[in-house]
């Protein structure tokens, strides 16, 4: 039988391509199983400082090089941002609490929270919800307010007090106050300096007199009703220190801006994406000072909106261990190890395929001719066999002379092609005289 040796030339060019081959599909599986995940998040707001907020934690994500990043959908308003999530359009929106269709969403982190400012002008005999009684009151935000309107209406029955509410653009409350169109506005906004700023900007500017808060006394019971809300306490001199407004604490509602992950999201990856998320807002509360109303989602099974499992694990130190992520790899990898060894082990013997034997290796091979001799059939088979033998007696001369320790000595080489060189003249007898035959011996 005849050897096709192949030239050793292309024996390496094949390995390096296998070894390219398998060195780029795995840096390929690294690189697509390490990649940040990229999640859509809707958010919109009146003034456009929730999207300048979620956009400087999404920039700080980046920088960090978090497992989790945020592609910012920007909407008008909180409406818009709510729609766009319900309908499945993104993973994750930021919402207020008391607005659009949120059977879909799970909380991550509570970014915000906004009080219900009911706010007379200076000098206003209105001291109370029920003086209210046949008047307009101007809602700042209109739409998104509705729901605020309604339970106050409830609450109050402020129908029956010929109460109206009238939708006012910001840009012209101040001017409908002057005008006396209405005799208090509504307002829901965080009560951070910025947002009371505004309210001040609101009303005329003097030392002696100041706007009135009007208290919403029956917020405790609107809040077991609507569950959106909870009653909460504005500090006393909230709105000025000198003198006080108020001039004590005083009982309004709040309501929450939340960050609201889908339900089918990942566990690993929402709560890779909390601890991302707390840890940029720890980076930016200084230039940002909003941040330090953002909080953690409640973990409590009757929150309003409940918590998405996996911020939850991580809000509870109850994320999976490193050996529960990681240790199906660990038990595949001495396999997947022991696999490219032995890849690597038979690239290496096919490369050094045709290279001079060592001694053993040598006489080994000269000795496996022998059974080859007795059972060939074909005389071109014999002296096929014959001039391997020359190869390798050539091959193991030249090691002797180069001082090869491993090399055969003479002797043996000697010993072992007259024995072959014999087997192969008895074949070439016997097989001259089978008959058919038509070569002589």
């Amino acid at each position: 039988m005849v050897s096709m040796a192949m030239p050793r030339w292309l024996r390496f060019v094949l390995v390096a391509g296998v070894v390219v081959l398998v060195a780029g599909a795995g840096l390929f599986g690294y690189r697509w199983y390490s990649r940040p995940t990229t999640l859509t998040i809707a958010v919109g707001s009146l003034d456009g400082e929730a999207p300048k907020l979620v956009s400087a934690l999404a920039s700080r994500l980046a920088a960090a090089n978090a497992p989790v990043r945020l592609k910012l959908v920007e909407t008008p308003g909180a409406i818009e941002a709510a729609d766009l999530f319900s309908s499945g359009k993104t993973d994750l929106a930021v919402v207020r609490g008391d607005v659009g269709d949120l059977s879909q969403a799970q909380a991550v982190v509570i970014l915000a929270h906004a009080v219900v400012l009911l706010v007379a002008p200076p000098g206003s005999s209105i001291a109370e919800v029920a003086d209210l009684k046949r008047s307009s009151v101007g809602v700042v935000g209109g739409e998104i307010n509705r729901k605020v309107v309604g339970v106050l209406t409830q609450e109050y029955d402020l129908g029956r007090a010929n109460v109206t509410f009238r939708n006012l653009a910001p840009a012209e409350t101040r001017r409908a106050l002057d005008a006396r169109e209405v005799r208090a506005i509504l307002l829901v906004v965080p009560l951070t300096e910025k947002y009371l700023t505004l309210v001040r900007g609101l009303f005329p500017q003097n030392p002696k007199t100041a706007p009135v808060l009007i208290p919403i006394e029956a917020a405790g019971a609107i809040a077991e009703k609507q569950r959106a809300y909870e009653s909460f306490d504005i500090p006393k001199g909230t709105l000025r220190g000198s003198p006080p407004v108020p001039s004590d604490d005083l009982t309004t509602l709040r309501v929450s801006f939340y960050l609201v992950a889908r339900k089918k999201l990942d566990n690993d990856l929402v709560s890779d994406l909390t601890e991302a998320l707390m840890k940029a807002r720890r980076d930016l509360l200084g230039e940002l000072p909003i941040l330090g109303q953002m909080t953690a989602a409640s973990t409590d099974s009757d929150a309003y909106l409940p918590v998405h499992p996996g911020a939850a694990a991580f809000y509870n130190g109850t994320e999976q261990s490193f050996l529960d992520k990681w240790g199906n790899v660990i038990f595949l990898t001495p396999m997947i190890f022991g696999g490219l060894v032995s890849v690597a082990a038979a690239a290496w013997k096919f490369l050094r395929e045709g290279e001079p034997r060592n001694g053993e290796e040598a006489l080994d091979s000269l000795y496996a001719l022998g059974g080859r001799i007795r059972s060939t059939q074909a005389e071109a088979e014999l002296s096929d066999i014959e001039r391997e033998i020359d190869r390798v007696l050539q091959a193991e001369r030249a090691r002797s002379a180069a001082g090869d320790e491993n090399a055969l000595d003479a002797t043996t080489l000697n010993v072992a092609a007259h024995r072959l060189q014999s087997l192969i003249h008895d074949r070439r007898i016997l097989l001259a005289a089978q008959p058919g035959n038509k070569f002589q011996a």
